[in-house]
């Protein structure tokens, strides 16, 4: 189960993996990541495990799909 929350003021999403992210929860980050076509950032949120645990999505409205951000939770 995925759960997106969308800031439409920053133009930010962030997808929680499994369950809410709570913050400070991400012991660790991946920056940098850019689409193919070099739109917007992706950074990776891992736990103290190094799982996975969320997915942050800067310039969102143009990496997801119109549909998925009138779906997500508006903060």
């Amino acid at each position: 189960m995925m759960n997106i929350r969308y800031d439409p003021e920053v133009d930010a999403a962030y997808i929680a993996i499994g369950r809410a992210v709570a913050p400070g929860e991400a012991a660790t980050q991946v920056h940098g990541i850019r689409s193919p076509r070099g739109e917007g950032e992706i950074i990776l949120d891992f736990d103290a495990q190094g799982h996975v645990i969320g997915i942050e999505l800067l310039g969102a409205s143009s990496l997801l799909r119109s549909e998925d951000i009138e779906r997500a939770e508006t903060v």
